[in-house]
This record gives structure tokens, C-alpha cells and sequence, in this order.
């Protein structure tokens, strides 16, 4: 059996674009497709707006009355899913084409692998909204890169915001609810993949990311994350191979930790600065990181 649950946690978006074109798509899919989408505590303004999917057919939407996390939710969607594939996608994207579910229909009929990564891509000409132009540069460099590419470390830098697998491999491991703030739990997601010996297939099937966040939420976004890397290091032993936590625990074990995170804390307002500029340089932003990484790891 090929059937297909689409799992959609759903925070502050809207999201009938993009359930329309899977509900538009899913005939493409050699099997029974079901859209699932749950509301994790939205503003009512976005419930209101998406509340309209749950009458369309193969789509059931549901509403929490409060906020559980990105990984609850997921848990959750994936315990109600009924199909043994299920196909896990951010709310903040848009299908590229109109052959994107055929594809990945295609590439489980010769499957390699029970995890398929689909990549994201970001738009070719910046933003029009400059206050969303580092998420969107950091993106374009630092993420859109070719399933070739990506498959030299399939299990590195995990993300899920296009990943078609099998449902029992997601229920074997599922997501860690202890992470609730944002960042790295679908990165521990694929470091307990390796560790199982679960293989991972890239593939050139992107997703849009084009729901971008603005450069104060993205900074906050990203200081959370490493602290949660920090957070997996010191409690689970995770982590370590990174580049960030490389550096950062090089430099303790040297001895300059300290003085490396006075000298970064003294420029820390011009790296600000400069990253919310209209030039930012992602070198700075990696400062910033490390910076970050410090203070958490004298906590």
C-alpha cells in the first residue's frame, strides 16, 4: 500500500495556498492522500482564515486551544495519520510546480531509502520587504543546496521541512517534546536516524521557503537554536561534530573560551548592526552564534 499522509503543523499562517495545491496535486500520488493540518494556538485572525480547509475533501483540520510546540504537533499529526507514508512540510512554503508530488511518487517506487529529504529553495531575486532579507540571504547560502550536495552528509544538518517517510520510521523515532523553544529538534531527529542505521536519500524535490521571517524574529529564532544545541551537547553528549560547537568547545579547551566571549560580548553591538543592515555578512552572524554558544556553555 502507497497511501500518503501530509502532515502540516499550522502556527500563525495561512496555509489554504498551500493545501490547495497538494489537494490539487495529490491525484499525481499512486495512492489514497489525506492533508492534515493542525492549528498549534494561532492568533484567531489566521484560525479564521483557515478554517475554510476543513470542509475540502481529503483535508482534516483541527485547532488546539493552546500551543504545544513544533514537535508535539508534529508527534501528534503523525499519531493521527492513517497512510504509511507520511510527507512532513512547514507551514511557511509553497510548492514549486505542479509535478512536486509526482515526483516524490516516482522516487518511492525504486526506494533506496526510507527517509527521502526534499531540500527548500528560496526565491532568485531578494525580497521585496527588506526587513526579511537575512533570513532570506542566510537561506539561499546556507541552505539551498543540491541533493548531491547534501547527500555527501545525508544525516547533517537534518531538517524537516520537506521529508517524505515511512510512518513507522517516524513512530520508531519520533520527536523529543522536552524541546520546546525553537531549533534543532528535527536536527536531534536526524542524529537518532544515524544512530538507528536508518538510511537517508536527498533528493532535488524543494519546497519554496518563502514565508519568511523578519531579521529581529530570524536573530531570535537562531540565538534559541544554539542554545538548544548547547542544551543537547551538555545533556545528551550531542552535537559535537557541528561546526559551532567545534569551535566553540576548542576554545575552552584551550583556555581562551572566556576571553573570546568578552571580546565578541565588546562587539556585539556592531555585529547587531551589521547583520540587520542592508549588507549583512553571514561571517558576522556565525560570530554572533559562537558568542551565543559561550554564554550557554558557562551556564
Amino acid at each position: 500500500m502507497t497511501g500518503l499522509s501530509i502532515l502540516i503543523p499550522v502556527y500563525n499562517r495561512d496555509v489554504t495556498t498551500l493545501v490547495r495545491a497538494l489537494s490539487e496535486q495529490a491525484t499525481d500520488w499512486a495512492g489514497p492522500v489525506e492533508i492534515l493540518c493542525l492549528d498549534d494556538g494561532s492568533e484567531e485572525r489566521y484560525k479564521l482564515l483557515n478554517r475554510v480547509i476543513a470542509d475540502w475533501p481529503r483535508v482534516v483540520y483541527q485547532e488546539l486551544p493552546h500551543n504545544i510546540g513544533r514537535s508535539a504537533a508534529r508527534n501528534h499529526l503523525a499519531a493521527s495519520a492513517s497512510q504509511p507514508w507520511l510527507l512532513l512540510l512547514d507551514n511557511n512554503v509553497s510548492l514549486p510546480d505542479t509535478r512536486f508530488l509526482a515526483r516524490y511518487s516516482a522516487a518511492i517506487l525504486q526506494p533506496t531509502a526510507p527517509v527521502l529529504v526534499g531540500g527548500t529553495r528560496y526565491g532568485l531575486t531578494p525580497p521585496a520587504d527588506a526587513t526579511t532579507f537575512l533570513r532570506w540571504h542566510y537561506g539561499r547560502r546556507r541552505e539551498a543546496f543540491a541533493a548531491a550536495s547534501r547527500q555527501q552528509k545525508p544525516h547533517h544538518q537534518f531538517k524537516l521541512k520537506n521529508v517524505l517517510l515511512r510512518a513507522e520510521v517516524f513512530n520508531q523515532i519520533k520527536l523529543d517534546e522536552a524541546i520546546t523553544r525553537y531549533g534543532h529538534e528535527d536536527t536531534k531527529f536526524g542524529w537518532r536516524l544515524q544512530a538507528a542505521g536508518i538510511a537517508v536519500q536527498h533528493l532535488d524535490n524543494p519546497v519554496l521557503h518563502d514565508g519568511l521571517e523578519t531579521n529581529e524574529v530570524f536573530l531570535r529564532n537562531s540565538r534559541q537554536a544554539v542554545q538548544n544545541l548547547v542544551h543537547l551537547h551538555q545533556t545528551e553528549a550531542l552535537g559535537a561534530d557541528t561546526k559551532l560547537l567545534r569551535t566553540t568547545l576548542q576554545l575552552q579547551r584551550f583556555g581562551v573560551g572566556a576571553a573570546a566571549r568578552i571580546l565578541l560580548s565588546i562587539v556585539e553591538p556592531l555585529l547587531w548592526r551589521q547583520v540587520l543592515g542592508p549588507a549583512p555578512r553571514l561571517r558576522n552572524l556565525d560570530s554572533l552564534k559562537l558568542l551565543w554558544a559561550l554564554r550557554a556553555m558557562k551556564q
